[in-house]
């Protein structure tokens, strides 16, 4: 016969407590109706699953080995509603993350820490990309929330603006020009120069503050990371300018970090695909981790 779910209720409260009293109680429902749950079960299974001595119900052996089979149903049951609740309250679930290097070499890295802290049982992905990857990877399923240069668009992904900050010199710190306060254009004449590769969204507008200028840098070298730019600065072999976050992170490792003027701004937006939206836990990332970013971007 097939089993009502309330009567298999019954029957595992009536295990558990041994009164029809108390097993109504559990299951918040009047003492007559867990009895007629009790003979409808008894009566479909043509077995005697309960025994009367003195005030208590017990189980005979067939009830036993049937609740045996019925716990196992009530666990999986109590392990998806306690998932749920995990759900509900943003401790667990699964949360890809895309960002720009400028992000993803160190900012975010100890942001995402700092998150999981207060959820054990979140799965959670990180993926440091160049920004027009970020639009794929979120676009195409991949990620479910990115960071990038927010120049960029795709027909896809919803973009929400976070930051607009400035790029900053940096210099290897035995330079001449570490012992400027700040530097511009006309400091950087003929000297070996790290620059982004063309592609980068904040090449054009250097290049454009360089030509305004009249100054010639001796463009010897060229990368898309701005990580790997400040890594060669570093190094002592050139000078380049970079965004903030990531020249923090060399900051001290034997380059220096200056302000540039003119300014030349760099943006940052998230992103997600426009038809799927953002989970809940996404969502509270998200807000967290722009409250963050602005208050670092100053």
């Amino acid at each position: 016969m097939p089993l009502n779910p309330r009567q298999v209720e019954a029957f595992r409260a009536l295990v558990l407590t041994g009164s029809t009293v108390r097993a109504a109680e559990m299951m918040k429902v009047t003492q007559p109706a867990v009895s007629r749950l009790l003979r409808s079960l008894q009566d479909g299974l043509g077995l005697v699953l309960f025994e009367r001595r003195g005030s208590r119900l017990v189980p005979t052996p067939e009830a036993m080995s049937l609740y045996n089979e019925v716990e196992r149903s009530f666990v999986g049951l109590d392990r998806i509603a306690a998932a749920a609740a995990e759900l509900r309250s943003r401790r667990a679930g699964v949360l890809r993350i895309a960002a720009l290097p400028a992000l993803a070499n160190g900012f975010l890295p100890r942001f995402v820490g700092q998150f999981l802290v207060d959820r054990p049982k979140l799965d959670l992905g990180v993926y440091g990309l160049l920004s027009h990857l970020v639009l794929d990877w979120v676009a195409s399923g991949q990620c479910d929330l990115g960071f990038a240069a927010s120049a960029l668009h795709h027909p896809a992904v919803t973009a929400r603006p976070l930051i607009e900050t400035r790029m900053v010199a940096v210099v290897p710190s035995g330079h001449r020009l570490a012992r400027r306060r700040r530097l511009g254009p006309q400091d950087f004449a003929e000297e070996d120069f790290v620059s982004l590769s063309p592609g980068a969204s904040s090449r054009h507008q250097i290049d454009a503050v360089f030509a305004a200028a009249g100054v010639r840098r001796r463009l010897r070298i060229e990368t898309p990371l701005s990580e790997i730019l400040c890594g060669i600065v570093a190094s002592g072999a050139a000078v380049g300018i970079a965004d903030i976050f990531t020249a923090r992170e060399y900051e001290g490792t034997g380059l220096v970090v200056r302000p540039f003027e003119p300014p030349v701004t760099f943006s940052i937006a998230a992103v997600w695909a426009t038809h799927r939206g953002l989970s809940a836990v996404a969502r509270e990332f998200l807000e967290a981790f722009a409250a963050q970013l602005r208050q670092a971007g100053r």
